[in-house]
């Protein structure tokens, strides 16, 4: 994975390079952090991608103090998750943030490029407000990819998607606990929200709106973060069973509830 060779590279440079820092050295313009996670599955709002299987994933920012950064981030696929290739998701990222008040603004894009393939790859554009609510920290966002070929439901056509969500989390006050909630919701006209029921000249429903949830807890410890949540959707067996079932495990399977546990070292 390419994202830990990344982060051996920045680590070796910080070692092989010292530094001396003064106090009254102001703070550097560019900060690079990064993690690397290993996953009972990777789920995406709410769907398995690696087929129930185990993912590793990481990723790397690069911020600059005016709030501008870019971002990369990589995992494996299997089964409904892959598009063939190199079975693999790499996404990159750039975007703006800034602190107003209480709050903090985020704003940028994302291009999702799976290595290999061909038509594949998509474009979204994402931004949310986080903030305190009382204990809790609070967000609230949404990505939406506008109208493209590549998330079309026939070849030619364009769709489009948006997904809106919430993410709540609260520090259990002297302990390393944090207890963590999401919900959010998918729609538009793309293979995502329309399935196969898009190519059905008798379907009247069109769009089926997907809602993913999510509830679980951090345990963290120095630079690790175990987490253990309860993710799923609410898709009913037939037609998961008919739209996401292209791996070893059934559509039902790899989007009805079930634990998914990542541990995370971040640098």
């Amino acid at each position: 994975m390419y994202k830990s060779f990344a982060a051996a590279i920045a680590l070796a440079t910080a070692a092989i390079v010292p530094t001396i820092a003064y106090a009254d050295e102001p703070a550097p313009d560019l900060k690079v952090t990064g993690s690397v996670t290993l996953a009972s599955e990777y789920r995406l709002r709410g769907i398995s991608q690696s087929d129930s299987d185990p993912a590793i994933q990481g990723g790397i920012t690069v911020a600059h103090s005016s709030g501008l950064y870019v971002s990369t981030w990589a995992s494996n696929l299997a089964g409904n998750g892959t598009f063939g290739g190199s079975n693999m998701e790499f996404d990159a990222i750039a975007g703006f943030t800034k602190g107003v008040g209480p709050v903090t603004f985020d704003l940028g894009g994302i291009y999702y490029i799976y290595p290999g393939t061909h038509g594949h790859d998509f474009f979204e554009i994402y931004g949310s407000v986080s903030g305190k609510v009382g204990p809790v920290n609070a967000k609230l966002g949404t990505y939406w990819a506008p109208p493209q070929t590549n998330i079309g439901v026939s070849n030619g056509s364009k769709g489009n998607n948006i997904w809106v969500y919430t993410d709540l989390a609260l520090p259990i006050q002297g302990t390393p606990i944090t207890l963590k909630g999401h919900a959010g919701y998918s729609d538009g006209d793309s293979l995502y929200t329309k399935g196969a029921a898009a190519f059905d000249p008798f379907d009247t429903e069109g769009s089926h709106g997907v809602f993913d949830y999510g509830v679980g807890v951090d345990l963290t410890w120095k630079a690790l973060t175990l987490n253990v949540s309860y993710i799923g959707t609410d898709l009913d067996r037939s037609y998961a069973d008919l739209n996401f079932g292209a791996g070893s495990h059934t559509g039902h399977k790899i989007t009805k509830g079930d634990i998914v546990a990542t541990l995370t070292a971040a640098f």
